[in-house]
């Protein structure tokens, strides 16, 4: 697949090397050429150095023949002007990263598929869905439906107290069908794991399962779920604001910010939230603002560090979910072997939209999420697919990989190794960082 990616920032740099790593045809666009010169040595794909709205750089880059064209500068006009660019001269699908909520009311949509817009991803939009996910399911690391619930991905973090701890995977299937251990992070490392193996204290397991299988994976997990009300946040950022907004009178919320001229203008964008003039990384502070009477905690700073400092005090204050933005990918492996309950990155969640894409065209129905070093993605089974040869077990599955559930007629279930997987089933894969393309084609 042809693909222009318009813009060399995290978010660009990040996907075309999620990309190359796919073998696919990749050309990256920026005029900053130091900041090209750095992924050129490091992905295999064409940099070029020019401006994405110039005609002459689009033309080079070949933009008209592309599959997919992905705008994502800082700049939202650059974006948008970009992708209308790009689409008149040929290119299939485009994609422009925006900063204003106001594009995708129902209403303005259409206006910008009008001018050559396809998609529109606002990772602040995104990062607060996931963020209102983390307080409505506060005993899971991360929730992932697929098809209205019918299967649902889920990652916890085992405690030594949970009844799973120390567990052998061959035993727990002799004992329950109620879900399917996809995957274990443990430490720096993501397993794709089989029948031999343990889950253990630490360990950061996702899991397959159906609705009804929800209420037994908690209790074996050892978890609890509490009714949150009452949420601080720290930095009053885009993300804030947004959470804000889509969560209605839901939670009361409480915006703890540094800037003076900020908190003035979040009066203004969040006038149902509290507003403190404050350095939240004080402990006091929190302290004298009911740290230890608030359910919810979420650090949205720009800092990296700072979010999970503090989201560690306000565990150790006794709060029950915490969230910290970690925008910073090489921290989010060492934030999740701490007590910190969920991480957000806007990267990895416009990345994993974007991907949704290139596994299937209907990316509404398509789902994906990109974990640090391993993907999940539903992708639909078609006629003649090598998957639908034998039952599972007799298909010689690659070990980086491992077919959680299906989808079929509308109904989920969890696969094992009888299963016979048919044409038209949508199937969760788990499969490690880089191979999702080659698993792709045993599904085509």
């Amino acid at each position: 697949m042809k693909i222009v990616i318009a813009g060399a920032g995290e978010v660009g740099t990040h996907l075309a090397k999620l990309l190359s790593r796919e073998n696919q045809d990749i050309t990256l666009i920026d005029t900053n050429g130091e900041r090209l010169a750095q992924i050129d040595a490091t992905c295999n794909l064409l940099t070029l150095r020019g401006s994405p709205i110039s005609f002459d750089v689009l033309r080079e880059a070949r933009a008209g023949k592309c599959d997919l064209f992905i705008a994502v500068t800082p700049e939202e006009t650059t974006n948008v002007v970009a992708c209308t660019m790009a689409k008149n001269l040929g290119a299939k699908k485009t994609v422009a990263r925006i900063d204003n909520y106001e594009f995708m009311r129902d209403g303005n949509t259409q206006f910008f598929r009008n001018q050559g817009i396809d998609v529109m991803i606002y990772p602040e939009y995104l990062a607060a869905k996931e963020i209102l996910k983390a307080l409505q399911r506060n005993w899971v690391r991360n929730w992932f439906e697929l098809h209205e619930g019918q299967l649902i991905v889920v990652g916890v973090k085992i405690r030594e107290t949970a009844p799973l701890a120390n567990t052998q995977l061959k035993d727990l299937s002799s004992v329950t069908h109620q879900f399917h251990i996809s995957a274990i992070k443990r430490h720096h490392e993501t397993i794709i794991p089989r029948g031999n193996d343990y889950i253990r204290p630490g360990d950061i397991i996702y899991v397959t399962t159906t609705r009804d299988g929800v209420d037994d994976l908690r209790e074996k997990c050892g978890k609890t779920e509490v009714d949150i009300r009452k949420v601080v946040i720290m930095g009053g950022s885009r993300i804030a604001v947004r959470l804000i907004a889509m969560a209605g009178d839901r939670y009361r919320f409480r915006i703890i910010e540094l800037d003076r001229s900020r908190c003035t203008r979040l009066t203004e964008l969040c006038p149902e939230a509290d507003v403190i003039h404050a350095d939240a990384r004080d402990i006091e502070i929190l302290r004298e603002e009911g740290i230890e009477e608030t359910d919810a905690f979420i650090a949205l700073t720009d800092r990296s560090e700072t979010n999970i400092l503090t989201s560690l005090t306000a565990k150790e204050s006794g709060v029950h979910k915490t969230v910290a933005e970690v925008e910073d990918i090489q921290y989010i492996c060492e934030a999740e072997n701490l007590n910190i309950g969920t991480t957000i990155n806007k990267k990895l969640l416009a990345s994993g939209r974007i991907f949704q894409m290139l596994l299937d065209e209907d990316s509404e129905s398509s789902k994906f999420m990109a974990l640090a070093d391993a993907d999940v993605a539903e992708i639909e089974v078609k006629p003649g697919a090598k998957v639908t040869r034998g039952a599972v077990k007799d298909l010689s599955l690659n070990r980086d990989m491992t077919i959680a559930g299906l989808i079929r007629d509308g109904k989920g279930m969890l696969v094992g190794g009888n299963t016979q997987i048919m044409a038209g089933d949508h199937v969760v894969v788990f499969c490690l960082s880089g191979v999702i393309h080659k698993i792709e084609r045993l599904f085509n």
